[in-house]
């Protein structure tokens, strides 16, 4: 017998960025297992051949009750974003569930030293990228204004847009800007009925550091050395679980943390 969350799920219309790896993989294949009677899945990234994988793999596991459609696209590339919905399958175009995962952080460097090509790229994605994707979505829920259930923006935010760290300036700042805008459109959106919410994962164990460090796997291993971070899924779990609570139910900011931390920089490691 299907839950009832898995009811509220069924026949919505979900779009996930960022979904070739970590928390978006993650959050599409438990949106799947959730709901696996009556789903659409859009998963979008630049590695269409991950995307496809991950397709294929949903299809095995949970059979035809959930279509997933791959799409390639760079949300840091304001043309492909706007052309984006439109140009989809005409059944896909109704989205009902926005996951903005879609985020990087590029090195360590400290203010003075910072890469202008590091401060360009995570601008792009983590902040102009999501509220590009954002407004496209907006234009597909807003005219809807059913009065309750008009669709969820779910943002994934992070520990780094509360408090600050050393060597993660600008990361931050695109973590805070992140969190102003939900906080914003919040509370512009509450006659439409939207749901905004914001999740916030402390560390989480993906290739989120080894693009941190351009790629040297052993200096992104070294960050989770004598502890146990997040995973992908622990997210993926809290963001099916926001989508899926009743239509008058907003889990408006959800901070969740490994238990070895309580806060952007405290943090227990066995020695």
């Amino acid at each position: 017998m299907a839950s009832a969350m898995a009811k509220r799920l069924e026949g919505k219309t979900v779009l996930v960025t960022g979904a070739s790896s970590g928390i978006g993989k993650s959050t599409a294949l438990e949106f799947a297992r959730t709901s696996p009677k009556s789903l659409k899945l859009i998963l979008t990234a630049r590695r269409i051949d991950s995307l496809k994988a991950l397709a294929s793999e949903i299809q095995s596991e949970v059979g035809s009750g959930v279509q997933v459609l791959p799409v390639q696209l760079d949300i840091s590339d304001p043309a492909q974003v706007r052309d984006f919905i439109p140009s989809l399958p005409q059944e896909f175009q109704t989205i009902d569930v926005l996951v903005n995962n879609a985020g990087l952080v590029k090195g360590v460097d400290k203010a003075g030293d910072i890469k202008e090509g590091d401060i360009n790229v995570m601008l792009s994605t983590n902040v102009t990228g999501l509220i590009n994707m954002t407004q496209q979505c907006l234009k597909v829920m807003k005219p809807r204004n059913e009065g309750a259930g008009a669709g969820d923006i779910i943002n994934i935010g992070s520990i780094a847009g509360r408090a600050g760290y050393p060597g993660g300036s600008i990361y931050c700042a695109t973590k805070a800007a992140v969190r102003s805008f939900t906080e914003a459109i919040r509370a512009e959106l509450i006659s439409s009925r939207i749901r905004v919410i914001e999740i916030d994962p402390g560390q989480v164990e993906t290739e989120f550091s080894v693009v941190r460090f351009y790629g040297d796997k052993s200096k992104a291993d070294a960050v989770y050395a004598g502890c146990t971070p997040l995973t992908p899924d622990d997210i993926a779990e809290t963001v099916v679980f926001a989508a899926g609570r009743p239509e008058n139910v907003v889990i408006a900011d959800l901070l969740v943390f490994p238990n070895h931390q309580s806060s952007a920089t405290s943090m227990y490691k066995k020695s």
